[in-house]
């Protein structure tokens, strides 16, 4: 793991653990997500459409298993998920600005149930400049719903209202690779959702594309 991030990553989760260094925690998460997404900005400046579908390390056994197209739409269709459903209980960034129609996705899922070739293909129908502009305003509008928490906020679990409410927009397959996520999430408080889904969880997918992107050029 690329050491700058493991750090700010081991920092935040410690701060924001303890209410007098939890507005510290917030800045550690911020940068973070700052210098990842400046990597992620980097592979639409550098890599060439077929770049963002190729699969290299297809049937291996890992998040490099993907394509890197593939990798950033299931980053933040996971983030725009728990972060307006779960946490803040309200539309996601993906439906409030038509985002599927945008982007050309088959899907409104995380997918998590494609596998190998469903993959490659899955990645050929997104409109690039459509899913880095669902990027952006993700990130944004997950920070914004961060800053608004308090450090007692942390603590609350997710109802089972919300757990309903994100059933019911099947935005999560029933898939056995996908359908685990629903208890995954739902079982952790709003702490252990800032420390996946909006941190680690970019941390290992974009380690991934890097190994993808090597792999490549």
């Amino acid at each position: 793991m690329n050491k700058e991030w493991s750090d700010l990553n081991k920092a935040m989760q410690s701060q924001i653990k303890k209410k007098d260094t939890y507005e510290t925690g917030l800045s550690s998460l911020f940068e973070l997500r700052k210098n990842l997404m400046d990597t992620i900005m980097c592979f639409h400046e550098e890599l060439s459409r077929d770049d963002f579908d190729a699969i290299p390390f297809m049937g291996a056994d890992g998040y490099h298993s993907k394509t890197i197209a593939y990798s950033l739409w299931h980053i933040f269709r996971i983030e725009d998920i728990v972060a307006h459903t779960l946490i803040k209980g309200d539309t996601q960034v993906f439906f409030e600005k038509d985002y599927q129609k945008r982007i050309g996705a088959p899907i409104i899922t995380t997918g998590n149930e494609l596998v190998r070739e469903q993959i490659a293909e899955f990645s050929r129908q997104l409109d690039l400049k459509e899913l880095y502009s669902y990027i952006s305003d993700v990130k944004t509008s997950t920070e914004s719903i961060v800053r608004g928490l308090t450090f007692e906020d942390l603590k609350r679990q997710i109802n089972d209202e919300r757990k309903e409410e994100l059933k019911s927009l099947n935005v999560v397959s029933e898939d056995e690779n996908a359908i685990w996520l629903i208890d995954y999430w739902c079982n952790k408080d709003i702490r252990g959702l800032i420390q996946m889904p909006f941190s680690r969880h970019w941390i290992m997918h974009v380690e991934a594309c890097l190994r993808i992107k090597n792999k490549i050029q």
